[in-house]
């Protein structure tokens, strides 16, 4: 896994960053826990700039973010809801993670657009109760950018000082990330087969 990684970033750049971070947002695929410390690899090994790494990374984290945000301002919270209930399936999104997103956005504001991108398995839905909530569009950018930048800097900084002494890990490092990737797939597996369609109440 982890050699693939390498070589998928290697050939499509920064732009495979930016679209990997994406598509992390949108179901789970391969998760930033990976995907940035190994871009932070090859930039201490020359492939790529270092600063590059964290803005194309933030790029499409917040790319990712703000099309859920889109999604919950067009919905609204009752249609939303209803969708999740009926078709959440193929993202694993049910009511009761709509409800559970509100609730965390109304508990800490818009501060949960900063923590909320620190936090895996919250950063995906974290976004769409600012949408519900119509929270202006550029608070939500500037919290959102702000906590994606910070993740992805942290991630890609650990990748960058692993420097030269990946070849002395890389023999743990790969079975790790093979286990993280299976054991998110058999989660999604899981859920999208024990998914339930329901109506949401009103």
């Amino acid at each position: 896994m982890v050699d693939w990684l390498i070589y998928i970033v290697t050939v499509g750049g920064l732009f495979a960053v930016a679209a990997l971070m994406f598509a992390e947002n949108l179901f789970p695929p391969i998760p930033s826990e990976l995907i940035m410390p190994l871009a932070g690899f090859l930039a201490a090994q020359g492939h790529l700039d270092f600063a590059g790494v964290v803005l194309a990374g933030t790029a499409g984290a917040v790319a990712g973010a703000a099309l859920w945000y889109q999604i919950g301002r067009a919905f609204g919270e009752r249609r939303l809801k209803r969708w999740a209930g009926l078709h959440g399936r193929w993202m694993t999104v049910t009511p009761a993670d709509v409800d559970k997103a509100m609730a965390f956005f109304r508990r800490y504001g818009p501060a949960a657009m900063f923590f909320g991108r620190l936090a895996p398995g919250v950063r995906t839905l974290i976004s769409i109760p600012a949408g519900l909530a119509a929270m202006p569009k550029a608070a939500f950018l500037i919290f959102t950018t702000a906590g994606a930048a910070l993740w992805t800097l942290l991630l890609a900084a650990a990748g960058y000082q692993l420097g030269e002494h990946y070849e002395k890990v890389a023999g743990w490092v790969d079975p790790v990330a093979n286990g993280v990737v299976v054991f998110v797939v058999l989660v999604y597996l899981y859920r999208l087969v024990t998914f339930r369609p329901h109506r949401a109440a009103d």
